[in-house]
């Protein structure tokens, strides 16, 4: 794993991650640039910017502008990151990432900075909470959302790696690296970390190192909970989702809105294929300003709120 400096014992901003994986990955390939809107502080990239400030634009709080330039800097060739904070980067410059990027099917890799409800304080201006609807509605953007600093990482140089538009999903809210028997990532392959015959519970991103904590609560009744990493929405783990309906229900975990995102996603394939009761656990609209981990508990979004969640679906089971 790169180094990825705790932010609390134990705890790891998976920004971090992200700024010593892209600084490795330019070392070895001179294409790599970054782009910003103001936002070199906030994505971690002051030491990029040191090595190589010759490979860095900064467009100034211009989402709009900051996307157009990274694609303009992809047809010639180039291979831009482009960092911004994803409650901007996704709605200002929603019609970019539509029209410049995704039509266009330009090589820019977006990283959506401190998303979810991370800048909790900042209010519903500042949360990111529509980001995964709007942006798998764009078939050919491969979306993922990383759930600790080594998937960041993994995800950042299969990012790196594909010829084509990517989104990343990076949030700034400490969580702990994951436990794996056998550590490999692959776009559009979803993880299981924990096997179980009862219920799944498919989560991502921040929520899954809390899905994995639920599942150990219900195992202490008696349950059998899997947990699904379902990393990327867009390729999404067909095959993973189907094989969860086998557990007869089904709970989704997602830091962002319960319309649209990767809860709408399992429910439309589960309904068309093998209809299960399915529970999509997130925010049920503008959610109010408060701490991020404020937000978490009132919204349920918890290991107890998860594994609640989980006894009343299976209650549910035919």
């Amino acid at each position: 794993m790169s180094a990825a400096a705790p932010a609390q014992a134990g705890l790891f901003d998976c920004r971090d991650s992200f700024a010593s994986t892209i600084e490795a990955l330019a070392e070895a390939d001179p294409r790599i640039v970054t782009v910003v809107s103001d936002s070199v502080g906030s994505s971690k990239l002051g030491g990029f910017r040191k090595k190589w400030p010759d490979r860095m634009v900064n467009v100034g709080i211009a989402e709009q502008t900051v996307v157009a330039v990274g694609a303009g800097l992809a047809n010639g060739g180039k291979v831009p990151f482009i960092s911004a904070a994803s409650c901007f980067l996704t709605a200002r410059a929603l019609e970019q990432i539509k029209a410049d990027i995704a039509y266009s099917n330009v090589n820019v890799k977006l990283i959506g900075q401190s998303s979810g409800v991370a800048y909790g304080e900042l209010g519903p201006t500042h949360h990111s909470i529509e980001d995964m609807a709007w942006l798998r509605l764009l078939n050919n953007l491969t979306v993922i959302v990383p759930a600790d600093p080594w998937q960041t990482e993994q995800a950042i140089r299969a990012a790196a790696a594909m010829n084509g538009p990517v989104f990343v999903r990076v949030s700034r809210m400490p969580v702990p690296a994951l436990e794996r028997s056998d550590a490999s990532f692959e776009i559009g392959k979803a993880e299981t970390l924990v096997q179980g015959d009862d219920i799944t519970i498919i989560a991502n991103g921040t929520m899954v190192h809390r899905a994995v904590a639920a599942a150990k609560i219900l195992a202490g009744e008696g349950i059998s909970a899997r947990v699904v990493n379902m990393a990327t929405i867009n390729p999404l783990d067909e095959a993973a989702i189907l094989a969860a309906a086998d557990t007869g229900a089904i709970v989704t975990v997602e830091e962002g809105s319960v319309r649209g995102g990767l809860g709408g996603a399992v429910s439309e394939l589960v309904t068309a294929n093998t209809p299960v009761p399915v529970r999509i656990m997130g925010f049920p609209g503008f959610v109010p300003t408060g701490s991020a981990d404020w937000l978490m508990d009132h919204f349920g979004l918890t290991a107890t709120g998860i594994a609640d969640a989980a006894r009343q679906t299976i209650a549910r089971k035919r």
